[in-house]
């Protein structure tokens, strides 16, 4: 029987802004069309076939602003990802709900101070429910000014987490509004 082996070629990531201001045009800049739980798939196995070329194992979480969240998507990469990884992933994913930005932004805005952020939410005690290291995505859809959902990667550099979340959006983006576009010339 033949192997049916896809590979995927490692393509590095681009490097992450530390400007605030640019943080925020690339969190705004790939607004979806339209975002249901088939756009969080095709996310979701766009980060993991990208992720899977990295060493790192890493998990993948996507899903709604809503309290208690609903799930669309959730998976790891290799071997070697722990509980751990899922503990930050509920801490990213506090901070992107209440402050309606990716934690890379928190992390650049806060300069990483930890000490300083806890001030922001309350001090010590609530500090530990949210989290400043990148990886933590809002997702946004045209004509709404508020996130619909949160994407977060964990288990690389926290400026590579970002990144890759940033770039697939980005990518999916283009392919929706492509296949609109095709759908819509017929």
């Amino acid at each position: 029987m033949a192997s049916t082996t896809t590979t995927t070629t490692f393509k590095p990531l681009g490097e992450a802004p530390r400007d605030i201001d640019q943080i925020i045009a690339q969190e705004r800049a790939s607004s979806l069309p339209s975002f249901n739980a088939r756009v969080a798939h095709r996310l979701g196995t766009a980060l993991h076939t990208r992720l899977l070329t990295f060493l790192a194992p890493a998990c993948i979480h996507i899903a709604t602003c809503s309290t208690p969240p609903h799930v669309l998507y959730h998976a790891t990469t290799h071997d070697g990802t722990a509980l751990d990884n899922d503990l930050w992933i509920a801490r990213k994913r506090a901070s992107v709900i209440r402050f309606g930005a990716s934690t890379w932004r928190l992390h650049v805005k806060y300069e990483g101070d930890e000490a300083v952020f806890a001030g922001k939410v309350g001090g010590e005690a609530n500090a530990g429910a949210y989290a400043i290291h990148g990886g933590g995505v809002p997702v946004y859809v045209r004509g709404c000014e508020w996130p619909v959902a949160v994407c977060v990667v964990s288990g690389l550099k926290q400026w590579d987490d970002h990144m890759v979340v940033v770039e697939e959006l980005a990518g999916v983006c283009r392919a929706l509004e492509e296949e609109q576009e095709r759908e819509g010339g017929k």
